[in-house]
């Protein structure tokens, strides 16, 4: 199978970028918003086409892992190469079609949701250029290719959340998340050199090559009482958890909602906060096999992320932050499930678990902010207190936020259910602790979103400015296609496509994991019904009787005042500008006073060259009478 098409799925939005940024300006809004979504269709459809041939076509029972491209970039030395390719392979193309997907659903919304707004080719290009980039990132052959692209990732997701640059708080939020994952990022790059230099490879497929000598070689040195291997895995784990926001590097995504609401559809809900996930699961060999200690470390990590999201889910008043929170919690379920997952046949349930729920929380996490995108249009604002009653007005956000909100609660027969209780049974086969806490997790996340719901479309109608309205079909048709999706995804056969070791995976249901996470869920609807369903003073009692625990959560633990507190008052005074202080006073110093001398000395000979011929005589009559006394005392 012929698959040298694929560069133009890297190509094409790329080209997208050059000609909306710098043409974008010259035509017609409307133009540069077509050309964008027109050719993301293509790419779209690229993509579906590649994940077709590539699914259909498998050879004997494992997929094979095909570059497509691959050509020498950088050579370090005869063995240590950096190349440049594309390479499909389950993971990947799996991801070519989640990405794909929900960008050409951005791309359609934004017609009409960024509508007259200042800067709309600049919009569209940045989201070419995001969707480039990420693209990238999955198809990158090497995990020194994968990090290139993981920057330009970073740096268009700055651009995109930074878009109202006239904000302070867009810039703020712009520059921490810029500023979080680049130190996230450090971790990551000296990870990646230590993998390489004990491996002599950067190449994936050699990396993870089971018979290989990689794996072997490097788990081999041990330091500080752990193989270099693990030193290696949990510092490219720090780069995953920067971009996937995971404790305690997750202060930035709350706050990057100050991007446009399709921004974070598109980037804090379905394609960049994965990519840690995505990392993991493309090292998972390695992982498994070299260093468990570090999987180890990613359950708990992603445990504790998920229930200590969830429990902040539950007091936002903005409706972003409520599935900014919603969407750290989400991506801590998958983390736990590669935590807990083995390698092979029915042990790796967990990793095929993680990328089925990150197939179908790309769907439902898009739906859910591209609602919440209408519902503002709507309203004019972010707050729940000053929403209610909009079933009546907005028939179809309505409903496909409701599909939404049952699919991610775990609810029969939609996706949700289907790919978090896979997520439970790994967890519970391997790990009981960590069970209980995403089964508790699974009941907070239905208060939290049901909260949500009846708040914006039930409860009490509050007196609006204006009549609200439905979005127009710009909009409504992508929540369409995406309720649509958060329904049926889960009937996709994933376990015979997305496996640790490319092997069908045979699954069986679980009743004792399955009943009681859908009754946990329903549980929590139950509860939120009781509260939020019809405005009542019952919340309010429930804040009084958790006051401490309830402001803690409100306030976000103080996790960011901590973050504040030890920037300004630890690391910048007493380390930035010491150091500042060294900068300028030594360093400068030194370089003044080297430079001063010189001129003070230049000046003080600057008459050995005036010009004048009496000088030169005198200078040369001293010279010759030195000499002669010179040699006179020598003899």
């Amino acid at each position: 199978m012929d698959f040298s098409y694929t560069i133009l799925i890297l190509l094409l939005p790329v080209a997208l970028f050059f000609i909306i940024g710098l043409l974008g300006s010259k035509m017609n809004p409307k133009v540069s918003g077509m050309i964008g979504t027109s050719g993301l269709f293509i790419i779209t459809l690229l993509s579906y086409v590649t994940a077709f041939n590539y699914f259909t076509h498998r050879t004997g029972e494992v997929f094979q892992s095909i570059e497509v491209f691959q050509f020498v970039w950088l050579p370090f030395t005869d063995r240590l190469v950096i190349h440049l390719g594309i390479l499909l392979d389950p993971l990947s193309v799996m991801m070519l079609v989640v990405i794909t997907t929900v960008s050409l659903m951005v791309h359609i919304y934004s017609l009409g949701y960024m509508k007259g707004e200042v800067g709309f080719a600049r919009y569209y290009a940045f989201l070419s250029f995001f969707t480039f980039s990420m693209l990238g990132l999955v198809v990158a052959t090497n995990i020194f290719q994968m990090y290139i692209f993981w920057e330009l990732v970073g740096v268009s997701s700055y651009l995109l959340i930074g878009f109202y640059y006239e904000r302070p708080s867009a810039v703020a939020a712009a520059k921490k998340a810029f500023i979080v994952t680049r130190f996230a990022d450090l971790g990551f790059l000296i990870g990646i050199l230590l993998l390489s230099f004990y491996t002599n490879t950067f190449d994936f497929i050699a990396l993870t090559d089971l018979n290989g000598p990689a794996i072997a070689q490097s788990s081999g040195v041990v330091f500080l009482g752990m193989s270099v291997t693990t030193w290696a895995m949990l510092l490219i784990f720090m780069g995953g958890a920067g971009k996937s926001a995971m404790f305690p590097l997750h202060i930035w995504l709350p706050d990057a909602m100050e991007g446009p609401t399709p921004v974070s559809a598109l980037i804090h809900a379905a394609t960049m906060v994965v990519a840690g996930v995505y990392l993991v699961a493309r090292l998972f060999p390695i992982y498994h096999f070299s260093a468990p200690g570090a999987l180890e470390v990613i359950a708990y990590i992603g445990s504790f992320t998920s229930l200590f999201a969830a429990v902040i889910a539950c007091t936002q008043l903005d409706i972003k932050r409520v599935l900014a929170y919603s969407t750290l919690s989400q991506i801590g379920y998958m983390m736990v499930a590669l935590g807990v997952s083995g390698y092979g046949s029915e042990a790796g349930l967990g990793y095929m678990a993680s990328l089925f729920h990150l197939f179908t929380h790309a769907f439902f996490k898009a739906l859910l902010f591209l609602g919440a995108g209408s519902v503002i249009h709507a309203v004019h604002s972010n707050l729940m207190t000053e929403m209610g009653g909009l079933r009546k007005h907005m028939p179809i956000t309505h409903i496909t936020f409701l599909v939404a909100c049952l699919t991610i609660s775990g609810i029969p027969p939609l996706s949700g259910f289907f790919s978090k209780d896979e997520i439970l049974v790994a967890a519970f086969e391997h790990h009981k602790l960590i069970f209980a806490v995403q089964w508790i997790v699974a009941g907070i996340t239905a208060f939290y979103m049901f909260r949500l719901y009846f708040t914006i479309f039930w409860n009490s109608n509050p007196q609006y400015n204006h009549v609200p309205h439905e979005s127009p079909p710009t909009m409504t048709i992508p929540l369409v296609i995406l309720a649509l999706a958060s329904v049926f995804s889960g009937f996709v056969p994933f376990h015979d496509l997305v496996t640790s070791d490319g092997r069908a995976l045979i699954t069986e249901f679980h009743w004792i994991v399955a009943i009681p996470s859908v009754l946990v869920g329903m549980v929590g609807i139950s509860f939120a019904a009781v509260l939020y369903y019809k405005k009542n003073s019952k919340p309010e009692t429930v804040a009084k009787g958790l006051k401490a625990f309830y402001t803690m959560a409100y306030q976000k633990f103080y996790i960011d005042e901590v973050y504040l507190f030890v920037t300004h008052k630890v690391i910048f005074q007493f380390i930035s500008r010491p150091i500042a202080w060294f900068d300028r006073h030594i360093v400068d110093g030194a370089m003044n006073l080297i430079g001063n001398t010189t001129v003070f000395f230049s000046g003080s000979i600057k008459k050995m060259q005036s010009g004048q011929m009496q000088e030169y005589i005198w200078y040369f009559t001293s010279g010759v009478l030195l000499l002669t006394l010179l040699i006179f005392y020598l003899n």
